[in-house]
């Protein structure tokens, strides 16, 4: 099931932020994020916060329904131009993600994009992405979205091969991933991404090999590929549990890792983020972009989570209480947390460590410099850009990444 929502202070009922959260806007982008917590079926692996119809069903009646779940968070979208008032941002980035957007008809997208349209305007280069399942679109549904605005997709390929597919829960067949960029491309659909995962029990290097390079095949111009991680309380840790499948390693995962960058870097991707990787600039992940640098974004839906000026919040889980609390006029916000210049800092250091760029040397103490100086002498970090003041992975370092992070923000 999906994960808890975090402690915080209580969100006001009209939403409203202090007034420091706008202070200096001007100068960073904004970025909405539009939650769809629907799915037809659950994935072992998953615990994000989505819903079957099996697990909805007697939870929140109509308030629940997809038929009219655009309509809500369509409120949401009205509710965040009144909190943010006079903000004359055009937002940056759209990207609709879940569960699985592409339950809902085109239509509604569209018109939840129209809405963030209406309210804020889009500026002229805006990336407008959503997510989707192969086996949820077809070549009418991609025409319907990129007609409505959208100019990126992301599908979640996951594997090439089917064993792989099946302990995953993951319902699409081989090779109908691969059909669908072609389909998006033939709508006019400027830039495509492939979600793959590694690491999953069974899976063989010449599995994860397979599913490289049957997504390059397909011609994208963005990868991401994650390492399995194994959620508490999913179907798949049950069944790690019950010995039914072997639990993942750590060695395999970056033996997986490894093998990712050397195929995706000869067919000419280029790692920005330890997990991306995408043709040129232009192809990568705005949206994602803003997050790892600390913009503004608003997340809208059940259980999505914002952050605007230093202003974190998070909204109601259940797609029930969530439209209870819009149909009432309040916000549907469950609790926020107002993030100190400490704590601004230290995740500047966790999220900028993990992009092409690194993160400058001058957000470390004392600490965090000696052990950027031992992360140097291990290889872990890039010589050159250290001695232009910044830490930047190597390869190694990336293997090595989050262990990386720890010693550097003390």
């Amino acid at each position: 099931m999906p994960s808890a929502l975090p402690d915080g202070e209580p969100v006001p009922d009209d939403g409203s932020l202090p007034a420091s959260a706008l202070t200096g806007s001007a100068d960073r982008p904004l970025g909405f994020y539009l939650h769809v917590p629907y799915c037809a079926t659950r994935c072992g692996y998953c615990d994000f916060n989505t819903y079957t119809a099996t697990e909805l069903r007697g939870t929140g009646g109509v308030l629940a329904s997809r038929d009219n779940y655009a309509d809500t968070l369509i409120d949401e979208i009205r509710l965040a131009r009144k909190v943010l008032g006079d903000d004359p941002r055009p937002v940056r980035t759209v990207f609709v993600g879940g569960g699985t957007p592409t339950l809902l008809a085109a239509g509604d997208l569209v018109r939840m994009l129209a809405a963030i349209r209406d309210e804020f305007g889009l500026a002229e280069d805006a990336e407008v992405t959503t997510e989707a399942n192969p086996e949820s679109v077809d070549p009418a549904y991609l025409s319907a979205l990129r007609e409505g605005g959208f100019n990126r997709v992301s599908f979640g390929m996951q594997s090439a091969r089917q064993h792989v597919l099946k302990v995953l829960d993951r319902t699409h067949t081989p090779g109908r991933p691969e059909a669908c960029v072609a389909e998006a491309r033939a709508a006019g659909f400027d830039h495509v991404n492939l979600d793959l995962i590694y690491g999953t029990p069974g899976e063989s290097d010449d599995d994860w090999r397979a599913s490289l390079e049957a997504a390059l095949g397909a011609g994208p111009d963005h990868v991401s590929a994650y390492a399995l991680i194994v959620e508490e309380g999913t179907q798949l840790a049950r069944r790690i549990r019950r010995g039914e499948v072997p639990m993942t390693d750590d060695d395999v995962h970056a033996d997986r890792y490894l093998i990712a960058d050397s195929v995706l870097a000869e067919a000419g991707f280029d790692w920005y983020e330890v997990s991306n990787w995408a043709t040129s600039e232009a192809a990568r992940c705005l949206h994602n972009e803003l997050y790892w640098r600390g913009a503004d974004w608003w997340g809208a839906g059940p259980g999505a989570h914002s952050h605007v000026g230093g202003v974190r919040w998070w909204n109601v889980k259940h797609p029930g209480a969530y439209a209870a609390a819009l149909a009432a006029g309040k916000s549907p916000g469950a609790g926020r947390e107002l993030l100190s210049g400490e704590d601004r800092r230290v995740e500047r250091i966790l999220l900028e460590l993990r992009l092409r760029e690194g993160a400058p040397l001058a957000l470390l103490r004392e600490e965090g410099l000696a052990a950027s100086r031992r992360a140097l002498g291990e290889g872990l970090l890039e010589t050159g850009p250290y001695e232009e003041g910044r830490a930047v992975l190597t390869l190694r370092g990336r293997l090595l990444a989050d262990a990386v992070v720890r010693d550097l923000v003390d």
